[in-house]
C-alpha cells in the first residue's frame, strides 16, 4: 500500500474514533439498552448534544480539582473561616457570611429571598457558594469581579450586613483575640480591610461539592446511574435542551440568560444584568447557576419563585415565560426578551421525571465545616 495513503487511513481512523459523536437523532434510541451502549463509554465518543448556534458549550465531566493552597495561605484560610463565622462583622453584631451560606444546605439558605439586617428582606434568593472559585464573576447578575469585591458590596448593602468596610478593621482590632489570629496568617497583628477580605475569599475558594453518582459514572463505574438517570442524562443532553446552558463539570456556561422572569414594569421587577452593563439586550439576564446539587438548594431561580422541582421542569418544557408585549411597550427598547434558548419541549411525564432522576444523580453530601471558636 502506498505509504501516503496508509498515513491518511490511519490518521482519519483516528480522528474517527477520538472524536467521532453518534449522530442518530433522539428517537432513535428505543431502548435502555440503546442508551446504555451510547453512554458507557468516554464522554468524547458520546450521542452529538442538542445545540444551538450561540451556545456555549463545554462537555459535561467530572469535578475539576479546585486551587491547591499555597503553604502561607492555609493559615489565611484558617482565618478566613473565623471571619465568615463571625456575626461581629455586620454592624448589628448578628449577620455573619453564614447566616444566609449555610454549610449543611449546601452553602445556600433554603429561604424564598434572602434575609439580612434587622430582619430586612432582599429582593434575590441566596445563591449556593459551592465550587464558588470557578466564577469569573459573583451574584445573579455578576456585578462583583472578584470574592473580594462580592464580600465588600455584602457587608455594605444595608439589607444584608450594613457594616461601612472602612470602618470594620478598627471593629475588628478591638477584639483582642483577633490581634493573635491575624499575627499567625499575616505575620503582623496590624489588622487592614484588605487582608480581612483576602482571608475570607481564601476560605471561600476551600467550599466544594463532593463527588456524585454521576462522577463515579463517568471515570466507569456504569452501576452508578439507574436506567431511568441514563435516561435523563441523555435527554438533558438532547431533546430537553438543558445543555444548552447547563455545560462542562459544573453544569453551567457562566453566561447570562433571561428566563422570563423580569416582571417588568411591576412590583417585582428585576432588570438584572442590565444593572450592570446597561445594555438593552441585557435586560432581564441572569447568571446560570450551576446543578450539583440543585435538588438540595430549593426554591429555584433569582427570587425563589419555584419550591418543586416538577415545577421547574414544566416551565422549561412550556418553554418559559415569554412576556406578552402590549402596545404601549412596542417601541420600547427596554422590554425583556426571553432567551431564543428556550423552547417548547414537548416533553412526556415520564421524561420529564428521567431528567428530575438524572438530576438526583449530581448529588453528593455537603462540605461540613467544624465550626470555629469566635475570638474574645
Amino acid at each position: 500500500m502506498n505509504r501516503a495513503i496508509y498515513l491518511a487511513i490511519l490518521l482519519f481512523s483516528i480522528l474517527f474514533f477520538s472524536f467521532h459523536r453518534i449522530e442518530k437523532p433522539y428517537a432513535e434510541y428505543q431502548t435502555i439498552e440503546d442508551l446504555r451502549q451510547a453512554y458507557e463509554k468516554p464522554t468524547n465518543l458520546w450521542p452529538s448534544p442538542t445545540l444551538d448556534s450561540t451556545a456555549v458549550f463545554t462537555e459535561l465531566g467530572t469535578l475539576l480539582p479546585a486551587p491547591r493552597l499555597r503553604k502561607e495561605d492555609k493559615s489565611k484560610a484558617e482565618l478566613g473561616k473565623i471571619l465568615f463565622y463571625d456575626p461581629r462583622l455586620s454592624s448589628s453584631n448578628k449577620i455573619a457570611c453564614a447566616t444566609c451560606h449555610i454549610d449543611t444546605a449546601h452553602w445556600a439558605d433554603k429561604e424564598t429571598l434572602a434575609i439580612g439586617h434587622e430582619g430586612l428582606v432582599g429582593t434575590r434568593n441566596t445563591p449556593s457558594i459551592e465550587n464558588v472559585w470557578i466564577q469569573k464573576e459573583l451574584f445573579w447578575d455578576g456585578r462583583a469581579n472578584s470574592l473580594q469585591e462580592q464580600q465588600i458590596m455584602s457587608i455594605e448593602n444595608h439589607v444584608e450586613m450594613f457594616q461601612d468596610i472602612d470602618e470594620l478593621p478598627k471593629k475588628i482590632a478591638a477584639i483582642k483575640g483577633y490581634k493573635k489570629q491575624f499575627k499567625k496568617a499575616y505575620g503582623t497583628n496590624n489588622i487592614t480591610k484588605d487582608k480581612i477580605l483576602n482571608a475570607i475569599a481564601l476560605f471561600q475558594q476551600t467550599i466544594v461539592s463532593n463527588p456524585t453518582p454521576f462522577d463515579s459514572f463517568i471515570d466507569g463505574d456504569y452501576k452508578q446511574l439507574s436506567d431511568q438517570q441514563v435516561h435523563g442524562l441523555h435527554l438533558f443532553r438532547t431533546k430537553a435542551r438543558c445543555i444548552n446552558c447547563h455545560s462542562g463539570p459544573y453544569f453551567t456556561d457562566l453566561q447570562y440568560h433571561n428566563q422570563g422572569f423580569t416582571f417588568y414594569k411591576r412590583k417585582r421587577e428585576d432588570l438584572g444584568r442590565f444593572n450592570v452593563t446597561h445594555k438593552a439586550s441585557d435586560v432581564g439576564k441572569m447568571k446560570t447557576p450551576g446543578l450539583r446539587n440543585v435538588m438540595h438548594t430549593a426554591p429555584w431561580f433569582h427570587q425563589g419563585i419555584f419550591p418543586n422541582i416538577e415545577s421547574v421542569i414544566a416551565m422549561y418544557n412550556a418553554g418559559m415565560n415569554i412576556p406578552y408585549r402590549r402596545e404601549e411597550y412596542k417601541n420600547d427598547t427596554l422590554f425583556p426578551v426571553t432567551s431564543p434558548l428556550l423552547k417548547r419541549l414537548n416533553l412526556t411525564k415520564e421524561e420529564q421525571q428521567a431528567i428530575i432522576a438524572f438530576l438526583e444523580a449530581l448529588s453528593s453530601k455537603p462540605m461540613l465545616i467544624e465550626k470555629p471558636t469566635l475570638p474574645k
